[in-house]
């Protein structure tokens, strides 16, 4: 019997489904929220739109004190998680969470919306995320299409950030920084969050979690259909020979929950770094008792503060 339009052709609950007819129907982090003023941080934010040719925006965010002060500030650049397949930059998750850091941190955060899988699927994501990075470095001389970029930020002072698939793509990001030198922007560190990493051979106790690696495995073979598979470099970096060699910045805090089955990747990934003859600083901050992305789902618990506060630390340690 034919299948019909109605017809589930790929389950990937809890992020999505894709039917025969090809329409998709995410099951998670398709709820937006306006930018604007946020009360309680005092935070402001705005959309903008960085690329005519795919209509992508970020949203940028700046702290209520800026307009009173002449200082610039250091600059997030973040990418937002959901398996290359859900959220967005608008998401009330990354809203909340972003508005609380920038507070903290008394920072500019520019929040990149990237066209996501399976509709577009690998490597849009990536090469969103890069031309994202090229029109906010535009602003380094003052004369950007965007004031707030052009009067508030210290490009001498630049951080990636993403958690999840945002974290691997803040990596690699990063890694293109050092092969295609952008003008004007000093790339200081990067903060990847539960950064979705992967491979073939098991590291820790993901051995453990046979049915777990196979649905991860799955996620990134539908993000990315021409993969040569759980080694590809997109989606295991760390165990390519040139690791580190490339990574276009001195500093990395890398942040793992003890409860996520991806934390292995991440504790993985800083020891290579360390080993790899990379010239920086790495640090690891792990949340005990905690899920993959506890942060958004629970901003206001003693683990997520810290986090915050982790964050603000490292990116205010690093001021030139």
């Amino acid at each position: 019997m034919e299948p019909t339009a109605s017809e589930i052709r790929i389950d990937a609950a809890p992020l999505l489904r894709v039917y025969q007819d090809g329409h998709i129907e995410r099951l998670l982090g398709s709820q937006t929220v306006p930018p604007g003023l946020d009360p309680k941080t005092n935070v402001e934010s705005k959309d903008v739109v960085y690329s005519q040719e795919t209509a992508q925006s970020v949203r940028i965010y700046v702290p209520g004190t800026v307009v009173t002060s002449a200082q610039k500030l250091p600059l997030l650049v973040y990418f937002h998680g959901g398996g290359f397949y859900i959220e967005t930059a608008f998401s009330p998750t990354y809203q909340n969470y972003l508005n609380a850091l920038v507070a903290e941190a008394k920072i500019v955060a520019v929040s990149v919306d990237y066209r996501r899988a399976p509709e577009h699927p690998i490597p849009a994501a990536y090469d969103d995320s890069w031309t994202a990075l090229k029109w906010v470095t535009s602003h380094y001389n003052g004369n950007g299409p965007e004031q707030w970029l052009n009067r508030y930020v210290d490009f001498e002072n630049v951080y990636l950030s993403g958690d999840s698939a945002g974290a691997n793509i803040a990596h690699h990001i990063a890694v293109k920084t050092s092969k295609e030198k952008l003008d004007g922007m000093n790339l200081v560190g990067i903060i990847l969050t539960h950064p979705f990493f992967w491979g073939n051979e098991p590291v820790g106790d993901e051995v453990k979690n046979p049915a777990v690696r196979a649905i991860i495995e799955g996620i990134w073979r539908l993000a990315s259909p021409t993969t040569s598979g759980s080694d590809d470099p997109l989606i295991n970096p760390i165990d390519d020979q040139s690791f580190g060699s490339f990574l276009g910045c001195k500093r990395v805090l890398t942040c793992v929950a003890e409860k996520d089955i991806l934390k292995y990747r991440g504790w993985y990934y800083c020891e290579k770094l360390k080993n790899s003859g990379w010239d920086g600083e790495v640090e690891v901050m792990e949340a005990e008792g905690e899920v993959h992305v506890f942060h958004l789902s629970k901003p206001c618990c003693s683990n997520a503060v810290a986090k915050v506060k982790k964050v603000a630390e490292f990116m205010n340690q690093g001021k030139a």
